[in-house]
Parts: structure tokens; C-alpha cells; sequence
């Protein structure tokens, strides 16, 4: 569809479509459409899965984390599909609907940590990876009982895998986004290293 426009143009539009959807806050629209009111106002203040579980309502948080993570998947599969001839535009459009995720312009930049997005980003541009990091989250989710650390560790084992993998260029940009979703979760990593962070299944 954009193979005789000009490249500069191609690559706008799919940073563009991989932005926009990112930014939907899928987590805000659907707990106000639950009437559960702003999930900005309750835990974290965060419009991700986590966050919305706090509203009680597993369901929802559930939906949340699917919807945050077929955003990503979205963007990557719409723009091969807009523009099949222009390289690596799909990988733009993941890396812009991460970014949406977490900084949504509607909701004045503050948006979830993105790890559901950046699944979803990696289901689309290599879905074999997505078996590493659910192996890898799921031991050590298993023996820590701690989700934030598990997903933190397979975020660091991803882009070593899909260097080994030879992908090469992926390995890179997954490599940037882990550092993102690192500095994302400096809170986190803070309740880790002083023994607070929540474990799973924790109501306390």
C-alpha cells in the first residue's frame, strides 16, 4: 500500500499506527467501563494488569494484560501488512508501540512498565522468544514467588537469546527495551532489594 511513497513517509506512518496503538489504555477504559471508577487513583497509580488486579476483579486485570499485550502484536502485524517492501518498518512499529504504552500522550505521558506490550511486541517480531521468556518467567516466578523480579530476569535472558539465536538486530533493540523496562520498574527493583516487594498469591 505505501511502496511508492517515499520512505521517510512509510516509516512516519508506521511509527505512527505503532504509537497509536500502544498509547490505548486499556487498562483505564476498561475499569471505567466496569465502573470501578480510575485505576490511576488506587495502588501504584499504574494502568497496567497489576494495577487493575487491584481492583479485585481478576477478569479484568486478565483482559487488561491480554489487550496490553496484543496492542504490541498488532502494530508489528499491521505495518508488515501496510508495507511489506519497506525494512524492518514492522520493528519500528514494535518499538513505537512500546514507547505508546508507556508514554501515552492522552494520559500526559504516564502509562504502564511494559511488559505485556513488550511480549507482545516480541510475539510479533520473533515468537519463538516468547517461549523463553515464559520458561524463564515461569521458574523463576516458581522459586521466588516474586512476578516482578521473574519478569525482570527474563527480560535480560531475551535479547542474549535471540543474540545466540543470530538475530542480531533484534537482540539489540530488545536489549534497549529491557533497559527501559528496567527503569521502569526501579520501584520494584527498590522493594526487592529491601525485601518488600509483594510475592504471588500475597493479600497482605
Amino acid at each position: 500500500m505505501f511502496e511508492s511513497a517515499a520512505p521517510w513517509i512509510a516509516y512516519l506512518v508506521a511509527a505512527l499506527v505503532g504509537y497509536g496503538l500502544g498509547s490505548i489504555p486499556f487498562g483505564l477504559l476498561l475499569t471505567r467501563a466496569a465502573g470501578l471508577g480510575d485505576v490511576r487513583a488506587i495502588g501504584s497509580g499504574n494502568i497496567g494488569a497489576t494495577n487493575v488486579l487491584r481492583t479485585g476483579n481478576k477478569k479484568l486485570a486478565a483482559a487488561t494484560l491480554l489487550l496490553d499485550l496484543l496492542k504490541g502484536t498488532a502494530a508489528v502485524l499491521l505495518v508488515r501488512f501496510l508495507m511489506p517492501a519497506a525494512p524492518e518498518a514492522d520493528t519500528l512499529a514494535g518499538v513505537a508501540a512500546f514507547l505508546g504504552h508507556l508514554f501515552p500522550v492522552w494520559l500526559g505521558f504516564r502509562g504502564g512498565k511494559g511488559v505485556a506490550t513488550y511480549i507482545g511486541v516480541l510475539l510479533g517480531l520473533f515468537w519463538p522468544a516468547v517461549l523463553i521468556f515464559a520458561g524463564v518467567w515461569i521458574v523463576i516466578a516458581y522459586f521466588s514467588r516474586y512476578s516482578s523480579l521473574a519478569a525482570l530476569v527474563a527480560t535480560v535472558v531475551v535479547p542474549l537469546a535471540l543474540w545466540g539465536l543470530g538475530e542480531n538486530i533484534l537482540a539489540a533493540m530488545f536489549a534497549l527495551l529491557t533497559v527501559i523496562v528496567w527503569v521502569k520498574h526501579r520501584a520494584n527493583i527498590r522493594r526487592l532489594l529491601e525485601g518488600t516487594e509483594g510475592k504471588i498469591g500475597h493479600k497482605g
